[in-house]
């Protein structure tokens, strides 16, 4: 079949809850992917920064194809052989004591949320089903009904209520807003490190210290969902790790299986993860043990390979190409390490006409709220293909 077949079959079948760029992609390697007919192109976005590792890694596909002959699922009821492993070695990674697998980003999302309400009552002693969470505005935390009970877009919210109670909701990058939120029931603040899906958003500098202190002086929880932004995408291991902060709960997922498996999971010390027993939550796929081989190599390659640091050093390049573009449709490039956004006029005519320009030069990108282009390539990318890349970003960056 061609594409268009494909994009009639998808239109007609599914669920219209995206609005894809027309591109049918069926194979991938590296930073590369390609289409049913054959085309090549440059994927700018990396799954949501999903594969960070590149796609199709080849040791974690051969990690994934000898798992899957002995055991892919045993469920919680019983231990297996690769999870122990894979705790042991994400602690040693993240410096965290303990960790809790899950599938989703949205799952770990949620179990962050009820790890802190259980904090909330059983440590602080905030009154029971009265513990308040400080969440920002623009926040992506997921689609579930809880987590959009504190998204501030309409788009998520509108048709969905009604909505969780206890989040309370403050201006990103505003650590005051914070400090005058912060009552005697409030139980964690929630936040990125970076906004991703409000468009590449880096707060002031200073504001993610300023905020972890002001947690510590109250008696409340950090909790940084790490999703998009960590395992290397902003040139740390951590996002947080710009600003020398440790949370005390850390979410991780999407590149935490190199794009081959759902895996997320949030870390954490002792004293906060072993307050979950036995049956209060759970999952039947989480920490299965396909998962946990897959995210034990993920890890091992993101490291071994010096992933992070080619984020470092070729985002800076990337970024500061990208800002000495001379062109009126651009106001501002910002990002860290392989995680830019530019941000166009708005009388640029919107983001997606260029994301659909940019898919004829041979290039993925995807636009966010309208004037964002985000550019986030596989961590694996060399400077020849940035190279390659920069004169059709300009060409495109550039017309009418």
């Amino acid at each position: 079949m061609n594409a268009d077949e494909y994009i009639r079959f998808e239109e007609k079948y599914g669920a219209n809850n995206y609005h894809p760029l027309d591109v049918v992609i069926n194979r991938g390697e590296g930073v590369w992917v390609y289409d049913v007919d054959g085309k090549k192109y440059l994927d700018c976005l990396s799954a949501y920064s999903a594969v960070n590792q590149g796609h199709v890694h080849p040791k974690i596909l051969s990690v994934l194809i000898e798992q899957a002959k002995k055991i892919t699922l045993t469920s919680r009821a019983f231990r297996n052989d690769q999870l122990p492993l894979f705790y042991k070695e994400l602690s040693e990674l993240s410096g965290y004591d303990m960790s809790l697998p899950m599938n989703s980003g949205a799952e770990a999302v949620e179990t962050a949320l009820k790890l802190a309400r259980k904090w909330a009552y059983q440590v602080k002693g905030i009154p029971r089903h009265q513990a308040e969470i400080i969440t920002c505005a623009g926040n992506f935390h997921g689609r579930t009904i809880s987590t959009i009970s504190f998204s501030s877009e309409s788009l998520y919210r509108d048709d969905f209520g009604p909505f969780t109670p206890g989040f309370v909701s403050v201006p990103y990058g505003d650590a005051e807003a914070i400090a005058g939120s912060i009552n005697s029931n409030t139980a964690a603040v929630l936040l990125e490190p970076i906004q991703g899906e409000a468009g590449v958003i880096v707060p002031p500098d200073g504001y993610l210290r300023i905020v972890a202190n002001l947690c510590k002086e109250n008696n409340v929880l950090f909790i940084a969902d790490e999703i998009q932004t960590g395992l290397g995408r902003t040139g740390k291991l951590f996002a947080c790790q710009h600003e020398e902060v440790r949370p005390d709960i850390t979410i991780i997922g999407k590149a935490l299986s190199g794009g081959f498996y759902p895996v997320s999971a949030i870390v954490a010390d002792q004293p906060l993860l072993g307050l979950f027993t036995p049956g209060e939550h759970g999952s039947t796929f989480g920490g299965n043990p396909l998962a946990a081989a897959i995210a034990r190599e993920a890890i091992k390659v993101l490291v071994d390979e010096k992933m992070i640091e080619n984020s470092a050093i070729l985002g800076e390049y990337f970024k500061d190409q990208l800002s000495e573009i001379s062109s009126e449709n651009i106001k501002e490039v910002r990002g860290r390490g392989l995680f830019i956004g530019v941000v166009l006029n708005s009388n640029a005519g919107g983001a997606r006409r260029f994301c659909e320009k940019l898919q004829e030069h041979g290039i993925l990108a995807k636009e966010t709220h309208e004037n964002i282009i985000r550019f986030a390539p596989p961590l694996v990318i060399d400077k020849d293909t940035i190279d390659w890349a920069l004169p059709h970003i300009r060409y495109v960056l550039r017309m009418k």
